[in-house]
């Protein structure tokens, strides 16, 4: 759905190995497509501006492994919970991998916030399916697609996975036949609610390559655009 004249930022930065810039880039194209005006910045200070997050209708993030400092800017300093009352008042957020689930580790406010919370990525990169398993509009008409990324084993609030405040869109089984969470099913895409605000979540873009698969990128392009501030 067109957003014209919705006004969108993406906070990017953390661990390299996340490719958090060519992948930001790539979520700018996808939402500049959209009619969304969007800025980026390398930098979590925007957290501490109560106003501007307020201006905003959806924030972006892809940032890995927060420091120390970035920590204090988001537990100590207010913005874990400047970007809280802002979404519960209405902003969209969205993400995906460890750039939105694996962010700040010691940030329980902020993991209870997102629904979900990176803990083991078994066998590292690896082939895997992504199964899609609802009729959601993110996800409708979306095939089932493979990807040879890190499959993401997530802590995930049990709202999310009953139902009671979101939704799986997406799944992955893990298989091995050596390790105890062999076809263990894990929610690999969702939504969510946070007051009057939408959260979006994808738990693959280990590095914006996985995007090059057209289901991977697409179902980016619709929650992002459904996580939006006023959006139907």
């Amino acid at each position: 759905m067109a957003q014209s004249g919705k006004q969108a930022l993406i906070i990017w930065g953390g661990w390299d190995g996340h490719t958090p810039y060519p992948s930001s880039l790539m979520a700018l194209e996808l939402l500049e497509e959209e009619g969304f005006t969007v800025k980026m910045e390398n930098s979590l200070k925007p957290y501490l501006d109560m106003e501007l997050l307020e201006s905003l209708d959806l924030l972006v993030q892809c940032w890995t492994q927060g420091s120390a400092d970035d920590e204090k800017i988001m537990m100590d300093g207010g913005g874990t919970k400047n970007l809280s009352n802002a979404i519960l008042d209405g902003l969209g957020f969205a993400g995906w991998h460890g750039g939105m689930n694996d962010s700040f580790r010691r940030d329980t406010e902020y993991q209870f916030l997102t629904g979900s919370q990176w803990v083991a990525h078994p066998g590292g990169v690896i082939d895997f399916e992504v199964n899609i398993v609802s009729d959601d509009p993110i996800v409708n008409g979306i095939d089932d697609f493979k990807l040879k990324s890190e499959q993401y084993y997530c802590h995930v609030d049990p709202g999310i996975i009953s139902g009671i405040n979101g939704k799986v869109l997406a799944t992955t089984t893990f298989k091995s036949n050596i390790m105890p969470w062999n076809g263990v099913v894990m929610p690999f895409a969702y939504k969510k609610y946070w007051g009057d605000g939408r959260i979006f979540y994808a738990a693959y873009g280990h590095t914006f390559s996985d995007f090059e698969v057209e289901g991977a990128k697409e179902i980016l392009r619709r929650g992002m655009s459904w996580a939006t501030r006023g959006d139907d």
